[in-house]
């Protein structure tokens, strides 16, 4: 791209590999350079968190309130309610309005470790749709937004065209989903000025309907900003593991397996991951990322420190990168491994070391423990496991025992 962006953020955003597509970069450009600009990004509640695909629009509302840009964190409390039908197979399940209030709750855990929240001019702000969304009126919600919309163009966006390809059903019910999202970013714009949405590339088709309906409605100087979908340098999407999704609350993730899950990173990655998810300059991320061989390790623990620090804190990644140590190093067990404590009841006469293999979360099914025991990957405090029928009982448990799938996975099992 030759565009020389002169706004510290922009400028950044391209840099760092943020950026897949803008409605407007000169005008973008300009309106930054103003300083303060609110903008937004909208997070869906059909989850109690977030996971790491979400990541790089968390990263891209930090660097906006770094540059002195005001955040707004969108919470899709009235259009989880539809459901985004955007790049999907089938609808997605209807949650309650409890579910969704929980959802919520879980969700916003994250957020107070990347943004600051208050009422200055670049403090970040915390939103629920669900304080216009609830309150429409169907009938005058048709005839004051509906009609700034088409629907032929609406069924030539990507994310509709791909699911009516394919014939497969679209309720009305999702196909009202884009209108929703516009509606926010009029309410948004109309109540505190926002000019901006950002979100994942997929997300195009709903931001240039919301810039449109601005436009129409009240001739706002709106704009867009989309990041790249990202998948890992072997294909996979970003965000999953082999035992799922990554979470960000501790609570469904813990602060170790975060941080071994960047420790992880194939060597292709690192270099862009150190742009996208830490603030390190720009050079020691690319001097990072050229190393080769074993000295590649050494830049994965940094990739891991940074990015397991924002979220969880410096002593929680000291705390991960000692725990790896002492299991990888020094062959111990260490204190911060995920841990599955067991009573007496739940062991009763025995139970069979493919159980715990399960309950341990290293694999999911009885025939993966058992493939994984017939291929050696399986071990019982460092020792490799042979015998697919070996029964676990209390007195076994009276120290805790370490399980180990492969050399990165492991986990403690306690006897309450």
């Amino acid at each position: 791209m030759t565009f020389k962006p002169k706004s510290e953020f922009l400028k950044i955003m391209l840099e760092r590999g943020f950026v897949a597509d803008c409605t407007d970069y000169a005008g973008l450009d300009e309106a930054l350079e103003n300083g303060g600009m609110p903008a937004y990004i909208g997070f869906d509640a059909t989850a109690k968190s977030l996971h790491v695909g979400s990541l790089i629009q968390i990263m891209m509302l930090r660097w906006l309130q770094k540059t002195g840009g005001k955040p707004i964190t969108l919470m899709g409390g009235g259009t989880t309610k539809v459901g985004d039908p955007s790049f999907r197979a089938d609808e997605r399940p209807l949650l309650t309005t409890e579910q969704i209030d929980a959802n919520i709750a879980g969700i916003k855990q994250v957020f107070s470790a990347y943004l600051t929240y208050g009422d200055g001019p670049s403090d970040a702000l915390m939103i629920n749709n669900a304080e216009w969304l609830d309150e429409l009126n169907y009938l005058e919600f048709l005839r004051d937004i509906g009609r700034h919309f088409s629907v032929n163009r609406m069924l030539s966006f990507e994310s509709v065209k791909s699911r009516l390809d394919r014939e497969q059903s679209l309720s009305f019910l999702e196909f009202n989903y884009m209108i929703l999202q516009a509606y926010d970013f009029l309410e948004l714009h109309q109540r505190y000025g926002c000019m901006l949405q950002m979100g994942g590339s997929d997300q195009m088709g709903n931001i240039i309907n919301g810039l449109d309906l601005t436009r129409r409605a009240c001739n706002g100087r709106v704009f867009g900003l989309t990041s790249p979908l990202l998948t890992t340098s072997d294909g996979k999407k970003m965000g999953k593991s082999q035992n799922g999704a990554v979470w960000l609350n501790a609570d469904m993730l813990s602060a170790y397996e975060f941080w071994q899950f960047w420790r992880n990173t194939t060597d292709a990655d690192v270099g862009r991951f150190l742009k996208l998810y830490t603030e390190l300059p720009i050079d020691e991320c690319d001097r990072l990322g050229a190393l080769q061989g074993s000295e590649i390790n050494t830049a994965k623990v940094i990739l891991a420190n940074q990015v397991t620090t924002l979220l969880h804190g410096a002593e929680a990644a000291a705390a991960a990168q000692d725990t790896a140590r002492q299991v990888f190093e020094q062959g111990g067990i260490g204190d911060d491994l995920p841990t599955v404590t067991l009573t007496a009841d739940d062991i009763g006469d025995g139970i069979s070391i493919n159980q715990l293999i399960i309950k341990a979360g290293l694999v999911k099914s009885g025939k993966e423990a058992k493939r994984l025991i017939a291929e050696n990957g399986a071990k019982l405090n460092d020792a490799p496991l042979s015998s697919p029928g070996l029964m676990v009982t209390a007195d076994m448990l009276e120290n805790p025992i370490k399980l180990s799938a492969g050399k990165k996975r492991h986990a403690l099992i306690v006897l309450a």
